[in-house]
């Protein structure tokens, strides 16, 4: 399998408002940026949709390290809350709705695919590709 690094960002005017997402996967010597965002949204759903386009955009199974300043992306999967989630109908163990199900659901489907490991980074402390993840992200945010 292709080893691919993958950092991801996602940004909010307004929670909820206009929203980026950001991306950067480098394999090799290869870079490529990523970023969309969309009017009205959430910060949650600007750092799920960033994983899930940057895991889309691999035309191939590939072994990944995904980078983010996201606790909630990553304690969703790492803890196991999506995959619980998902168990109970999209319910949390309080039996309250869990959010923003139909892209964790994507999210899991291409985590059959890939095998990726996460790697939380704090946000805004000069990691290099989370800074300029968040740069997509709220470049888009502003464009909208």
């Amino acid at each position: 399998m292709k080893k691919v690094e993958i950092y991801t960002d996602g940004a909010c005017r307004g929670n909820p408002g206009k929203g980026g997402w950001g991306a950067v996967l480098v394999y090799g010597d290869k870079k490529k940026e990523l970023c969309g965002g969309e009017k009205e949204t959430t910060n949650n759903r600007m750092e799920l949709t960033a994983a899930i386009e940057a895991l889309s955009a691999l035309k191939e199974p590939c072994e990944v390290t995904m980078t983010s300043d996201s606790q909630y992306l990553i304690n969703g999967i790492t803890k196991g809350w999506a995959v619980s989630w998902r168990e109970k109908g999209w319910k949390k163990a309080d039996k309250s709705p869990a959010l923003n199900p139909d892209l964790w659901q994507k999210l899991l489907d291409l985590l059959e695919i890939h095998k990726v490991e996460f790697i939380w980074v704090k946000g805004h402390a000069g990691h290099p590709y989370n800074e300029r993840c968040d740069e997509l992200a709220t470049s888009f945010a502003d464009s909208l």
